[in-house]
């Protein structure tokens, strides 16, 4: 069958290619572009387009005039967490130990289940976080609070002796022992999280969201074929894979890019993803200099690997085929980061890179690694960057920076740290400010353009995917507050409708 998107406009476009657009696509492909208003048409050779078509009638979409753009996609998602954060205890706004404390209080007198809380900040919060105070709120229930970013979580007795892992007097994990804590309760009935992700990413879908690549810390290419098996197929997803589970993903014969069988294309090998410092806000990215007041081995955060264990792992991975994805948020481990790709002379992508100095801005595109940024980490972590990276923060966040030494720039979300939704990183680039404050380092916004770009993976053309957005304004002409809150009307995953409101 093909698919006809009719009476659409390209944003920015300013009436030099006519005023509307024609959209055929035949078996997910856009083959045929007609420019209302002249007689420019555009078609794959005929008989490259009769392969393409299916059987049956034609079905025709009027789009009304609205604007239609590639679909959206996230370049950084830990699904299952993201689906999960929207049922735990929401600690987002807590400012206070005083109040994570009364909130987790409140939860255990009305469930008779674990706590399992996210969102607290632990280098924003007032007060100290110790294990008997959370001890005195939730009395023997096992309890468990993430912070924001993940990367630490503050638990009470119940939870140590539940995990059997030793207590320790703030009650607070970091890094590793962060990970395996989340890992372990986040282990719940398939049937119910899939339920969940299907939630999510049909929510997704209303953001114009075509594509994610899943970090999940899981099997993630065996539970998304399960999900898109149960008909959760409205996102294309590349399912990353950690060092841990490297050795069953080589005997598989899996590779980056590769398509999963009984998918319907929906599902493809991502890369391998080797976390190599810590979090900003947790003071464990790794840094040339030290946290102020921080003293000992970890006072300029952690590194998990030295340069040879960095190096062997993606030097594994590459002679197998997989693309190393390096977790790396302060400037020494983006630097040593960079080292390894180096060393291993692959190809791949440093996640976050949040403090890049500036000498190493050129070494991406040397390198041809791809930055993988979240642009609204930006506006979360200014105050604290300003305070724990003290005369650095021209290099944080430094967009500007990647794009004029020509580094190839995805974004992404990092939910659940922040949403699953690209309009919020777009605004984010944009404006580098939330309502009412001043723009941070104005100097590295991005124009509209080119954070589409970095949210994009395809064009309105001949010969791409039919993954588009269908929008009720011209992004172009969007203010950035306006480009936070987008009107998406329709989406299209291989010319499949996602979602709809027309």
């Amino acid at each position: 069958m093909t698919l006809h998107l009719t009476n659409a406009r390209i944003p920015g476009e300013r009436g030099l290619l006519g005023n509307l657009i024609n959209i055929a696509i035949d078996d997910g492909v856009v083959t045929a572009l007609d420019f209302i208003g002249q007689t420019t048409s555009i078609t794959l050779p005929s008989a490259t387009r009769a392969a393409r078509v299916a059987e049956g009638a034609d079905s025709v979409i009027d789009l009304d005039g609205r604007w239609i753009m590639p679909g959206l996609w996230d370049s950084h998602v830990h699904m299952g967490q993201w689906a999960q954060t929207r049922h735990r205890l929401n600690l987002v706004n807590a400012t206070t130990v005083a109040e994570v404390l009364r909130l987790a209080g409140g939860r255990a007198a009305s469930d008779n289940g674990d706590i399992v809380g996210f969102g607290w900040r632990p280098s924003e919060i007032s007060g100290e976080p110790t294990r008997a105070g959370l001890d005195t709120a939730t009395g023997d229930t096992p309890t468990y609070l993430f912070s924001a970013d993940m990367h630490s979580v503050w638990a009470n007795s119940a939870g140590f002796a539940n995990q059997g892992m030793t207590a320790t007097d703030s009650g607070v994990l970091s890094e590793r022992a962060c990970f395996e804590v989340g890992k372990r309760v986040s282990v719940i009935a398939a049937d119910v999280l899939d339920a969940w992700v299907d939630e999510a990413a049909r929510e997704a879908a209303t953001r114009g969201v075509v594509g994610i690549v899943d970090m999940e810390m899981a099997i993630n290419a065996r539970d998304w074929r399960r999900r898109i098996g149960k008909g959760t197929d409205v996102l294309r997803v590349e399912a990353a894979m950690y060092p841990e589970h490297l050795d069953q993903t080589i005997e598989a014969g899996m590779r980056t890019g590769d398509t999963v069988a009984s998918t319907g294309g929906l599902l493809r090998v991502g890369p391998l993803k080797i976390i190599l410092d810590g979090s900003l806000g947790s003071q464990t990215a790794r840094c040339f200099e030290a946290y102020p007041g921080a003293t000992g081995p970890a006072a300029r955060g952690v590194l998990n690997l030295s340069l040879p264990e960095l190096a062997a792992v993606m030097g594994r991975a590459w002679a197998a085929g997989l693309e190393p994805a390096v977790h790396a948020i302060g400037d020494e481990a983006v630097a040593l980061a960079l080292d390894g790709f180096d060393a291993v002379e692959c190809v791949g992508s440093i996640e976050h890179a949040q403090l890049v100095r500036a000498e190493d801005m050129s070494r991406f595109a040397e390198l041809e690694v791809t930055a993988s940024v979240q642009p609204t980490h930006l506006l979360d972590d200014r105050e604290v960057a300003e305070r724990l990276w003290t005369g650095r923060t021209s290099q944080a966040f430094a967009l500007r920076q990647m794009l004029d030494a020509g580094v190839n720039v995805r974004f992404g979300s990092d939910a659940p740290v922040t949403a699953l939704d690209p309009w919020l990183a777009i605004s984010a680039a944009v404006r580098r400010a939330t309502e009412g404050d001043a723009p941070w380092h104005p100097v590295e916004k991005l124009s509209v353009e080119e954070a589409l770009r970095a949210s994009t993976r395809s064009a309105v053309a001949v010969g791409q995917p039919g993954d588009f957005a269908v929008l009720d304004a011209d992004p172009l002409d969007a203010t950035p507050a306006e480009l936070a809150t987008m009107p998406v009307s329709a989406t299209f995953v291989g010319g499949r409708t996602t979602h709809s409101l027309l």
